[in-house]
């Protein structure tokens, strides 16, 4: 499939008029062709347009329809073939393993979504009769979910595929019956004209009204605004750094009708060794935890960028072995050169804290933009007093923090930020001060694990992607899993409708065949 630097609104290619960029190598530091044309205010306010008279002919398909839509744009995914794994390595620098993986990992999204729309419990069916002999009278009320609108998703530099054009964001607006419009990243252009296509080509495959989905290009500082200002859009997901999603944010809040903006922004995810555990595998947790840390090259949302400790000989036995894991650990290239920029800085601002020393550095032997990681250690007193110490750098850096005693440390959890994920190290001994731990955590995160490391995030139906400000905007939410579906929709109460005009959903003879509440108790259809 040939890449023409074309934008997609509604069911055209369009060539944006506002300027061009090139697409860019991280490995080499350089660019290539072809050029993609950026957007305009016409362009954005075309797909807004198309965007808002899509939005009720999609929502009101047949739930079937809109599933089979889901995994038609799979399929199509699927038969871009390897052109799609090539292009994505030049644009990001990762290997072709990874890039397979999280290929499969956007189609399994979108199979979970379509999945999800066919149950039909995420639109929340409830009805409670009529009682007119009752005083006062109950009038007959029924409730129901539908979308909240057209979205606008943006990708994220750190998935081309899982979190970008067709990634979690868009699949899960698409289920809830809200059409998308994709602001590409900049990271990875040709990768997401690729993608866009393919979900072009379902819509029309499937029959979908044009302004099911739109994708253009642009910077995300004039492009983005316009996006999200605009009265059409009712909803925005991000995946980012947190200047840009409270960029957002504050953007959405302004407007005269302010909307959510769901933003993942920036998490350390810290890992408590507790003094069993710690005494009991130290060197296997060592080699775990850098693993864990250098996975991606660092640019993972959930790589462990925080320890926490009790000093002694344990520790200092941790310290040793992931000394020389790290050390063994060759540079990776970083996604973008700004991402690269950032990370540099961090590790020097990191280096130049006072308190903190350095302990050990992987590998330096890669070019572009290759990335040294790297591991600090610091005292609980200097740590405690330096809520900086807790700020992302988003990359392979890590930071040890040895406390004086168990005592201390939950001291210290109670002054964490919020999270994506808090991982617990336990042996059997170790559980009544995870006893302790836990409650502190679970206010903390989105996601509470033990005895593993968190960079791996299962697509699942119980699976939380979220968690306290900075993390993410709206702790209640999460943006991984059959859940994320509920950030994109709102409920309507019906009351004394005439069963005719009623959604499917909410007849009497539950045509749907759902599962609903009624009069307080569940029915499961038969």
């Amino acid at each position: 499939m040939q890449i023409t630097g074309e934008m997609i609104i509604g069911s055209q290619l369009v060539r944006g008029s506002a300027g061009e960029v090139k697409a860019y190598n991280p490995s080499t530091r350089g660019e290539f062709e072809p050029g993609f044309g950026q957007a305009s205010g016409a362009d954005v306010e075309r797909a807004c347009e198309l965007a808002a008279q899509a939005f009720d002919p999609y929502r009101s398909l047949p739930l079937e329809q809109r599933a089979r839509f889901l995994e038609a744009v799979a399929e199509q995914i699927l038969a871009i073939g390897p052109v799609l794994i090539e292009r994505a390595q030049q644009e990001t620098g990762l290997p072709q393993a990874r890039l397979e993986g999280e290929r499969m990992r956007t189609v399994n999204q979108l199979r979970l979504f379509a999945k999800v729309v066919r149950d039909g419990r995420f639109i929340g069916a409830t009805i409670d009769t009529a009682l007119p002999e009752r005083t006062p009278p109950r009038p007959d009320l029924r409730l129901a979910r539908i979308g909240l609108g057209p979205v606008v998703v943006f990708g994220a530099s750190n998935f081309p595929l899982a979190f970008s054009v067709a990634g979690g964001d868009t699949a899960s607006s698409l289920a809830a019956g809200c059409p998308v419009i994709v602001k590409a990243h900049g990271a990875h252009l040709g990768t997401s004209e690729l993608v866009g296509r393919a979900v072009q080509r379902a819509a029309i495959e499937c029959g979908m009204p044009e302004g099911v989905f739109s994708m253009i290009f642009g910077d995300g500082r004039t492009i983005g605004q316009q996006l999200v200002s605009h009265p059409a859009i009712k909803a925005v997901g991000f995946t980012g750094s947190r200047g840009g999603g409270t960029a957002l944010m504050r953007t959405a809040a302004a407007r005269p009708e302010p909307i959510p903006v769901y933003a993942e922004m920036s998490s350390v995810n810290p890992v408590f060794l507790l003094p069993a555990a710690l005494e009991e595998g130290g060197s296997v947790l060592a080699n775990g935890f850098v693993d864990s840390l250098t996975l991606g090259v660092g640019q993972f949302c959930t790589n462990p960028g925080l320890v926490f400790a009790v000093k002694g000989a344990a520790l200092d036995a941790f310290t040793a072995a992931a000394t020389t894991a790290l050390a063994a650990k060759g540079a990776g290239t970083m996604l973008t050169a700004g991402i690269h920029d950032a990370y540099n800085s961090g590790i020097a601002r990191f280096g130049a804290t006072s308190g903190v020393r350095l302990v050990a550095q992987g590998g330096l032997d890669g070019i572009g933009c290759a990335a040294q990681a790297a591991l600090y250690e610091v005292d609980a007193a200097d740590f405690i007093g330096n809520p900086e110490l807790q700020d992302e750098i988003f990359g392979p850096a890590a930071l040890v923090v040895r406390f004086d005693s168990a005592e201390q440390m939950l001291q210290a959890a109670e002054q964490l930020h919020g999270q994506l994920t808090a991982t617990v190290h336990v042996a059997p001994s170790d559980h009544a001060l995870a006893a302790r731990l836990l409650p502190v955590l679970e206010r903390k995160a989105g996601r509470v694990l033990f005895n593993g490391f968190p960079t791996g995030v299962e697509v699942s139906h119980a699976m939380v992607h979220g968690g306290p400000f900075p993390a993410t905007s709206d702790s209640r939410t999460t943006s991984v899993g059959a859940s994320a579906i509920d950030r994109f929709l709102r409920p309507v109460c019906y009351q004394n409708v005439p069963e005719g005009l009623l959604p499917e959903a909410l007849r009497d003879d539950n045509p749907l065949r759902l599962a609903r509440v009624l009069d307080g108790d569940l029915k499961v259809a038969e």
